[in-house]
């Protein structure tokens, strides 16, 4: 990995190679840093990454820096920033963190310790709106004629007003009579989320184990886990009569609580230590998984899930989860 000291990087502003040497002693430790700040992106110059640490001057004090060890190999920019957090706590900084982002149009994450790729790990991942640009139960309503009832709790479920077992409830109670055939016609067309091969194909390329944990519905969950070649895949099962969706879900409801066993309950299927476990996901639902793995990651998530997630993929792809782990 390169030090970006020594990289000739120019703009109309400033240098970065001198920005960062102006401001990064040279007799500092470079192994004395507590976190570790990711900055991702698209042509991130100097001007940028000035931007982002002085946003973030009066908590992180920056001790070295260098490029991603994947830097440019997707066709991103990342830099790590090592140093120390200052005199702040971690709810101020997440905010921090999130105006940043919106002010530059960077990806950041502010980290005390990462799991490492080069080490077997395991990924879990929400399904609807994180591995698949759509949710599932809300495009079935649609194609039923009671698309905007069913989708309304959904955001309420997603957002956590609501109690995710009771929403689902509802929601599926309203799918009663829908043929088969309108599922068949949803799996078929499903839109895969930009980036999740590339982050599928480095994680399996490091001996990776990858499962889905999803809220949403097994039609769906088996149909990904063959195509994208995971490795477990839980969700709920739907009804069937007939052809035809009863409205009811069979077997226990597959929530945050049992989310975030399937990460305990996986890791020790497969040895994995518990440092080595990352969730990903993008509603409340997600959370607890979060907290149950070492990394917890949110992806295009909702306010609350970029708030409590240890990081946050709030512009780039789903392969950005990369850059928020250790050599």
């Amino acid at each position: 990995m390169k030090d970006i000291f020594t990289i000739e990087i120019k703009n109309d502003d400033i240098h970065l190679a001198s920005y960062l040497a102006n401001i990064v002693s040279s007799e500092h430790n470079t192994k004395a840093y507590s976190h570790t700040l990711t900055v991702i992106g698209q042509a991130i110059t100097p001007y940028l990454l000035k931007g982002v640490l002085d946003k973030l001057i009066n908590v992180f004090s920056p001790v070295s820096a260098a490029f991603h060890h994947l830097h440019q190999q997707m066709g991103d920019d990342a830099i790590e920033i090592r140093g120390q957090v200052i005199n702040a706590k971690p709810e101020q900084i997440k905010s921090l963190l999130g105006d940043v982002s919106d002010a530059y149009n960077l990806d950041v994450g502010l980290q005390t310790s990462r799991p490492s790729l080069s080490e077997p790990g395991l990924l879990v991942m929400d399904m609807d709106s994180t591995v698949i640009a759509i949710e599932c139960i809300d495009e079935i309503a649609k194609l039923a004629g009671v698309g905007e009832q069913v989708a309304e709790v959904t955001a309420r479920a997603m957002r956590g007003e609501i109690a995710f077992n009771d929403s689902l409830t509802h929601r599926v109670a309203c799918l009663e009579g829908v043929p088969i055939d309108h599922l068949n016609q949803i799996r078929d067309s499903i839109p895969i989320m930009p980036g999740i091969q590339t982050l599928l194909k480095h994680l399996k390329a490091n001996n990776w184990k990858l499962a889905i944990a999803s809220g949403g519905f097994t039609f769906f969950a088996d149909h990904l886990k063959a195509r994208l070649g995971l490795d477990y895949a839980i969700s709920n099962t739907l009804s069937v009569k007939d052809g035809h969706l009863t409205g009811k879900v069979e077997g226990e409801i597959i929530n945050a609580d049992v989310k975030a066993r399937t990460v305990k309950a996986l890791s020790e299927k497969w040895q994995i230590p518990s440092r080595q476990t990352v969730a990903m996901g993008d509603g409340a639902n997600d959370l607890v998984m979060m907290a149950e793995s070492a990394l917890g990651v949110a992806c295009h998530g909702k306010p609350l899930v970029n708030e409590k997630a240890d990081v946050a993929v709030r512009v780039g792809s789903l392969h950005s989860l990369l850059y928020f782990l250790d050599k």
